[in-house]
């Protein structure tokens, strides 16, 4: 007769549990790295050279032939059958090694444009997957969505302007609001701001800032700028960032009236026996989490206490209108508090 040892189907459930993660975590699991490493069908390599030469004119920094092929990383020989394939639908003009979009190529770079970002909100407002994932992952859905789709899709999230790093939504007929703001990089000291746009490439800085928890909304106010260094509060935190790095970031500079509270901070950084005010939920907390925080209680002017402190950091309980709700850091430092 089979006996049932639980600690080996305990050690079984962990080895798959564990081979899952590696497997299938978003954008870095050994899935995504093979299938990322798969050849690009013709259409979808198309639609990121169109995609790429939007970017490229928009931002004034023209590509030829080769760039293409380098940036985007794919064989160069079919890069050229895509361009010439292009060229003959009339997509591009081809001038020697000088690539240009012609209206047609334009206007199908926009649809591009405009699915992907509708998924990095879809991603943001409806789904738990990590912010630093949701440019990767639009990367792939984008090719998938018909135009049908993607109208349903803009339905669906009520047919928003801007995106989660606050770029605009190009509309169904191709129409692109401006961003009309400052760098951080050239804020002067005691500048009073608000961040409206953070921009995904490079990579690299974008996953920086990220890990900053810098967010679309917060206000700040620069107190240090130097050519090595800026330095500015938002919400209770003090944030250095490289000029580099800051110029990735666009604000709107708010009236020198606007009144910027020092005093308040993230529910994550309350010590035991002290008491708070909720001030509100962070921007950054998007669609049903945010609602569930408020179902939760936390909405503005409810006080709010550690209830029940974790010996192993988190989570921790908080005590609201009555009721202990566990809550991760990361849950926490999304709620903004002013200390009692």
């Amino acid at each position: 007769m089979y006996n049932y040892n639980p600690f080996w189907a305990l050690t079984i459930f962990l080895a798959v549990a564990v081979l899952g993660f590696f497997l299938f975590r978003p954008s870095k699991g050994w899935f995504w790295v093979i299938n990322k490493g798969a050849k690009k069908d013709k259409k979808e390599l198309i639609e990121d050279i169109l995609k790429l030469l939007y970017h490229s004119e928009n931002e004034d920094k023209p590509v030829n032939v080769n760039d293409i092929a380098r940036i985007l990383n794919d064989d160069e020989k079919e890069v050229l059958e895509s361009l010439s394939e292009m060229a003959e639908v009339d997509l591009i003009s081809l001038s020697g090694n000088h690539v240009k979009l012609t209206k047609a190529g334009s206007d199908y770079a926009l649809r591009m444009v405009r699915a992907h970002r509708l998924w990095e909100r879809f991603l943001a407002e409806k789904t738990g997957y990590d912010e630093a994932d949701w440019h990767h992952i639009a990367e792939k859905k984008e090719h998938e969505l018909s135009a049908a789709e993607t109208e349903q899709l803009a339905a669906k999230l009520g047919n928003p302007q801007f995106d989660p790093h606050g770029d605009p939504i190009p509309t169904n007929t191709g129409k692109v609001a401006p961003i009309n703001g400052v760098l951080l990089s050239e804020l002067e000291t005691d500048t009073i701001a608000r961040i409206i746009h953070i921009k995904d490439k490079p990579d690299i800085v974008y996953k920086q800032i990220v890990a900053e928890n810098i967010h679309i909304g917060s206000h700040i106010r620069v107190v240090e700028k130097s050519p090595e260094r800026i330095v500015f509060h938002a919400e209770g935190e003090a944030f250095v960032l490289a000029p580099i790095v800051a110029a990735n970031i666009t604000v709107s500079v708010l009236k020198k009236d606007v009144l910027f509270e020092e005093n308040i901070a993230r529910l994550s950084m309350l010590q035991e026996n002290e008491t708070a005010e909720i001030i509100g939920i962070s921007r950054e907390m998007r669609g049903e989490s945010r609602r569930r925080l408020l179902d939760l209680g936390f909405v503005k002017g409810a006080d709010v206490k550690i209830d029940l402190p974790n010996p192993l950091g988190e989570p921790k309980a908080f005590l609201i209108k009555g009721t202990s709700i566990a809550l991760r850091d990361n849950q926490a430092s999304k709620i903004l508090i002013k200390k009692s």
